[in-house]
């Protein structure tokens, strides 16, 4: 892995476009290939990244660019999509490469690794005829819970919690976004699957076009949670 500290621009180009005006930056480039920009804030959540496959060229700047201080550029490029990040460097302020190794995976404890386990068991409970694709399935910032098929070839990813916030709803947002880059996947569509969904958060999730889901954590496990229900 990659991280870089610079003064750069960042321009994404493709089925959308974006664009990050000169500012100070952390750059991690990871060994799949994947490029992240973050800033100092907004926590975990890049501001704009490519997903693997894609691949990293160093260019030279044209004349214009160099006279205004740009010394490279960094052109990452999506293999299936064709979609582009340029970033511009304009003064690299740390530069270091490190190995990282194999990574176990995360591991989650407690109710909601039971949840996802039991989840992927019971997919039925999200809806009819899904058929389970893989727990924890990869993507470039992290694994999403669930990834679904419908009886119609959509994709389908879920996001466990024990107890849903809007926190978890952003998270499941950015895996959207980078899920829907991938043509093999493409269109998806998101289900926040949780024992207790706060309603700020299902406001949220109804906004971005996901669908939530209340899990009976007792009634899965096959124990009476002493609620009623008509079956």
């Amino acid at each position: 892995m990659r991280l870089v500290i610079a003064r750069c621009s960042v321009d994404y180009t493709g089925r959308l476009t974006a664009h990050l005006p000169l500012a100070t930056r952390l750059l991690v480039h990871k060994g799949d290939g994947s490029l992240l920009v973050h800033s100092d804030g907004g926590s975990y959540k890049p501001l704009n990244w490519m997903s693997p496959p894609c691949r990293l060229d160093v260019e030279e700047p044209d004349a214009d660019s160099a006279a205004a201080g740009v010394q490279e550029y960094w052109r990452v490029t999506h293999a299936k999509t064709g979609d582009a990040l340029l970033v511009r460097i304009y003064e690299v302020l740390h530069d270091s490469s490190h190995e990282l190794g194999i990574d176990p995976g995360l591991q989650k404890d407690g109710v909601e690794a039971d949840l996802q386990r039991l989840l992927a068991e019971q997919v039925e409970v999200i809806g009819d005829g899904l058929t389970l694709v893989r727990r924890e399935f990869p993507t470039a910032i992290g694994p999403v819970d669930l990834l679904l098929r419908d009886p119609a070839g959509g994709t389908i990813a879920v996001e466990v919690k024990r107890r849903g916030d809007i926190d978890g709803v952003e998270q499941l947002t950015r895996y959207l976004e980078l899920l829907d880059r991938d043509p093999h996947l493409s269109p998806v569509t998101g289900v926040f699957a949780a024992q207790e969904i706060k309603p700020q958060a299902k406001v949220l999730a109804a906004d971005r076009g996901i669908r939530c889901v209340t899990l009976d954590y007792e009634g899965m496990k096959g124990v009476d949670s002493g609620h009623l229900r008509l079956f």
